[in-house]
């Protein structure tokens, strides 16, 4: 099978790891459900992509374990797993035609669509023996709070599994996979597009944008170039009538900066952690130079305080200002330590689980080189943990 060869074949470990997982996954399923209680949900987007590929290679190696070569080497043909595709009227048209050609070519038996997701699910599931639908989601995506692999649908849902073979993909994972394995994705990914929604709340992503001196017309890297996958995105906002290169300075994940001179001030809070400042062992002086280097751009600090090195008080003094500013700003007194529980206290606030984003270590690697030794609390010490409110 072309893509268990071309990942077997390559020298990336990390990812081998994530395809040997995704792999398990899939093929777990494909042993708890009959072939006709499974479904993909596929949209045409880079994840959807790489989840099509990653299903028909798991299908292949499962039906490896149970079958003949024979039924083998045939099944690579074809591909039995019902696939979904929620068509709507604000979709891309690179989009539609590139999940409609994706179709043709691997013969997905397609079920299109054209009601909202809920009241689709309701209908596919009242006409189908559907048991488990593979879904794109990865940690970071809006819908994958709470979500693990295996997640039963939310109540007043339809009854289903949803199953997530990519959930701890980084957006770097995702672009190695289809490079390595050289499939088609979406035209739009190689005109800057890093993640696509709507035609009305997706651009390009201002960070590949090729800068030049003339007024020609814009000109955008491919996805996979963006350094930074945290900001994947960052062309999720409201389209605008300047060139998105000029809003290069002023946008950041829908952040407008011209809003700093709007009536409405931004407003910060500050936290910091700390059993020692509590006790008079240490002077905060962290918390003074962020309140001035707020004030300097126009922020607002709304709150300063300090609370106890406890999970519990973190969480709740978190949850007290995220829904009240604009951005929380969290420290540690004394820096990282065995016992440090923001993170921890940060999660529960915030209703998600803990899970290493290596992604973010690799940069943090890039960025101090060799002055970092690899110890985890000393990266941590590098780290100032900020949220936005959405």
């Amino acid at each position: 099978m072309e893509i268990d060869k071309a990942i077997r074949e390559c020298d990336d470990s990390r990812l081998k790891t994530k395809y040997t997982n995704a792999i398990y996954v899939i093929k777990r399923v494909l042993a708890l459900y009959s072939i006709q209680e499974v479904a993909l949900s596929f949209n045409g987007g880079k994840d959807s992509t790489v989840l099509l590929h990653l299903l028909r290679a798991g299908y292949v190696l499962h039906k490896a374990e149970e079958s003949s070569s024979q039924d083998v080497a045939d099944g690579e043909n074809t591909f039995p797993i019902r696939t979904i595709y929620f068509e709507t009227p604000t979709v891309f048209p690179e989009i539609n035609s590139f999940t409609y050609e994706t179709a043709s070519t691997y013969n997905l038996q397609m079920d299109i669509l054209r009601l909202d997701f809920k009241s689709g699910l309701e209908a596919l599931l009242k006409a189908n023996p559907i048991r488990a639908i593979f879904l794109g989601v990865r940690i970071g995506d809006p819908t994958a709070v709470g979500q693990e692999q295996f997640s039963p649908s939310s109540p007043g849902w339809p009854p289903f599994m949803r199953v997530n073979p990519i959930l701890d993909w980084s957006y770097r994972d995702v672009w190695a996979f289809l490079l390595v394995c050289k499939v088609r994705y979406c035209s739009l990914y190689d005109q800057g597009y890093t993640s696509i929604g709507s035609i009305h709340d997706t651009v390009p992503n201002a960070l590949l944008c090729i800068r030049n001196d003339n007024n020609s017309e814009q000109k955008f890297r491919p996805a996979y170039l963006l350094a930074d996958g945290r900001l994947e995105r960052s062309g999720r906002v409201k389209k605008f009538s300047a060139p998105v290169c000029g809003k290069l300075s002023s946008v950041c994940n829908g952040l407008k900066i011209e809003d700093l001179n709007s009536n409405n001030m931004l407003t910060a809070s500050i936290i910091a952690v700390g059993d020692e400042i509590l006790f008079g062992t240490v002077e905060d002086k962290l918390g003074s130079v962020l309140c001035r280097k707020l004030h300097s751009i126009g922020w607002a600090t709304s709150l300063l305080a300090v609370t106890r090195n406890d999970i519990d008080s973190v969480a709740e003094e978190v949850e007290r200002r995220k829904s009240t500013n604009d951005m929380v700003f969290i420290y540690g007194g004394v820096g990282p330590l065995h016992s440090d529980v923001t993170v921890a206290g940060v999660a529960k606030a915030f209703g998600v689980r803990m899970a290493p984003d290596e992604e973010f270590e690799e940069h943090l690697r890039h960025l101090i080189g060799e002055k970092c030794t690899g110890d985890k609390n000393e990266v941590k010490s590098l780290l100032m943990i900020k949220f936005h409110r959405f």
